[in-house]
């Protein structure tokens, strides 16, 4: 119940505070992989990590049903994190893939860019090391 009401918070108070675009972080197993299955359904997904992602997945889909005016987008890495990674500069969007790997330097470019000139919006996107 927190992420979505806290995402109709955002959605309900940004626009009168006179923001115009929001970027979120959100999780890979919330992201459809390349054949179209979200990928927490995936066979050997952990199931312990359900709830939460469960939860992602309920403010995800306040996002996705609003009517706002509000321009907002959703980023995460495409698996996970390169915990050891470093900055290479070079990115790309993709669908969801459990061995997908980003630096933390190289998604914090991607959000940077989203935020100085978006390319996506009303989306859930994920990025990888390119």
């Amino acid at each position: 119940m927190f992420f979505k009401t806290a995402t109709q918070a955002l959605l309900d108070g940004l626009p009168k505070a006179g923001v115009g675009r929001l970027v979120v972080v959100g999780l890979a197993a919330v992201l459809e992989t390349a054949d179209g299955t979200v990928l927490m359904d995936s066979p050997g997904f952990p199931p312990e990590y359900g709830p939460f992602c469960l939860a992602h997945a309920a403010g995800a889909g306040v996002l996705r049903t609003s009517t706002t005016t509000l321009d907002w987008l959703i980023v995460s890495p495409a698996g996970d994190f390169d915990h050891d990674g470093t900055r290479s500069g070079r990115y790309s969007t993709a669908s969801a893939n459990a061995a997908s790997r980003i630096s933390y330097h190289d998604f914090a470019i991607a959000l940077l860019d989203e935020v100085d000139e978006p390319r996506h919006h009303r989306t859930h996107v994920g990025v990888e090391t390119a």
